[in-house]
């Protein structure tokens, strides 16, 4: 294993920030053990790991949110310095934009950026000071927004940039990013990545925690690892690979991440049939076969109407023409619970907004769908429930100290695999996964993947829509290219037309769409 003990070469020798001998135990649970980081000034440094790897603890001790255990040390500029919590890390020139921003959306631009710092003129907060005296800070990273706009009109990626504006106002020296690019289109992360490069070249330094292994090696001065709570190890720019840093963050070699064990599915025997299916606004006219024991890619840009197919198909959205059938007999979906009871589910892609209960525990949450089976004289059959959550969690390898634990206090992967297990508990003949590992670490996609290729193996119709191209090149049997709500080809199977990243990139462009025959 590569571990780059030496300085960023250009950087001064001491480092802007020094965490040695990090520890944090829970009740029960010990987060970090014996954790260290180092980061000098103008420095894009990288910190990833699993999710429950530990990155956000070592975060929330950095910002002030949680305290160490007895026994480490924080340095700044090489002194040794109390966080004794979240203003004092900020006085320390310690920014952290966190995945969920924590704007105000009814107040202003300025509001938002002096909030906890406001001017006031007598017992009146002085808005119009305030709003002169952020102008500059927002001219200098380019806002096509003044100081006044509300917030609520803002988009996602106007709003995150108010966050970086707010922590620059406030002189940040050291500023954390925590998966910043997940909500935002291609061209908007382009944008933040030129954001990035400008504030390491004005020598602030920066701590990037992403999933996404291309924006480490475009950012990336240094990128450190943490696993299970602890410090596997730091490499350097120039010795970044796939093979290294997966294998620091789970602890083995995965050359077979995408690896197909399950049996050719039979093209005679289709499960799924869509025909014309449609809403006249996002979807235009497509149709399908799922076949038993296969796996469906769906892939397109944004906004080609991926998602919308699939809550048509499951009967979450209601189409204006089109039929769906099961087995060659037509299904009249008029809600969700219709096709669970068909042997239809979906897995959708926002999991905290439309899938899981976060203040439930993980059994509830579980159980929820299939408790009925369960309840004898309208009781709720508690052990057998208890049965299948521990089952369900020892079979999708979920980290939860017990079951009884609240689903929002999980880490994303952890939460994916809850949600799943709970569509797995209906006994599906088709599934549909939206979005299946957005958000999760590399340890969780690589179990997600095994689950997929059991279900197909064990007869299951699975159809699985990715924005990641290796990702559905990868796990996929055939792959449908979806451009404008309309499917522009198929690649795989018996097409005859190989799965490629160009291949699916010309058919959702419309550089080279071929209908279907």
């Amino acid at each position: 294993m590569l571990i780059s003990q030496s300085p960023v070469r250009s950087r001064k020798s001491t480092p802007l920030l020094q965490m040695r001998g990090i520890s944090k135990t829970f009740p029960g649970v010990r987060a970090l053990n014996d954790v260290r980081l180092s980061v000098y000034p103008g420095e894009v440094h990288s910190l990833m790991g699993e999710n429950g790897a530990g990155k956000s603890t070592l975060m929330k001790i950095l910002s002030g949110a949680y305290q160490a255990d007895a026994g480490g040390e924080i340095l700044i500029d090489g002194q040794p310095t109390a966080i004794a919590g979240p203003l004092a890390a900020r006085s320390l020139g310690i920014s952290v934009i966190y995945q969920e921003l924590s704007l105000a959306p009814n107040l202003s631009v300025a509001e938002n950026i002096y909030a906890g710092r406001e001017l006031r003129r007598g017992r009146l907060v002085d808005r119009a000071g305030m709003e002169r005296g952020c102008e500059d800070v927002l001219k200098r990273l380019g806002a096509p927004f003044k100081p006044h706009t509300l917030v609520g009109d803002l988009s996602i990626a106007e709003r995150q940039l108010v966050e970086i504006a707010r922590a620059v106002h406030a002189n940040a020296r050291i500023l954390v990013m925590d998966e910043p690019t997940t909500p935002l289109s291609s061209r908007e992360t382009g944008r933040l990545f030129e954001l990035v490069r400008q504030l390491r070249s004005e020598g602030i330094a920066i701590i990037y925690i992403s999933h996404r292994m291309a924006e480490i090696y475009e950012l990336s001065d240094r990128v450190s690892v943490l696993r299970d709570g602890s410090y596997i190890g730091t490499l350097m720019r120039d010795e970044l690979s796939a093979e290294s840093l997966v294998k620091m963050m789970v602890g083995r070699d995965i050359s077979g991440f995408y690896k197909k064990e399950h049996a050719r599915y039979d093209p005679g025997n289709v499960v799924l049939s869509v025909r014309d299916i449609a809403d006249d606004n996002c979807v235009k006219g497509c149709s399908l076969d799922l076949h038993k024991g296969e796996v469906l890619g769906i892939a397109g840009l944004v906004g080609a109407g991926r998602t919308e197919l699939a809550r048509l198909i499951f009967g979450a959205a209601e189409k204006t023409r089109g039929e769906v059938s099961m087995h060659g007999k037509p299904l009249r979906l008029r809600t969700p619970r219709d096709a669970i009871d068909a042997g239809l589910v979906y897995l959708t892609e926002d999991r905290k907004g439309q899938g899981l209960f976060l203040d439930m525990s993980v059994r509830d949450n579980i159980n929820i769908t299939v408790a009925g089976r369960d309840a004898k004289m309208g009781v709720m059959d508690l052990p057998r429930g208890n049965t299948r959550a521990t089952d369900a969690i020892a079979a999708l390898s979920i980290r939860v100290p017990n079951m009884r634990v609240h689903v929002g206090a999980l880490s994303g992967g952890n939460q994916q695999k809850v949600l799943l297990s709970r569509l797995l508990e209906t006994k599906p003949e088709v599934l549909i996964l939206d979005e299946p590992t957005r958000g999760v670490d590399i340890g969780a996609k690589s179990e997600i993947y095994r689950i997929i290729n059991d279900l197909a193996r064990s007869g299951v119709g699975v159809i699985v829509i990715s924005s990641e191209l290796p990702e559905v090149i990868g796990v996929a049997d055939r792959v449908l290219v979806m451009r404008e709500g309309e499917i522009a080809g198929e690649l795989g199977g018996h097409s005859g037309k190989p799965i490629s990243q160009e291949a699916i990139i010309e058919l959702a462009t419309g550089s080279k769409a071929e209908p279907l025959a």
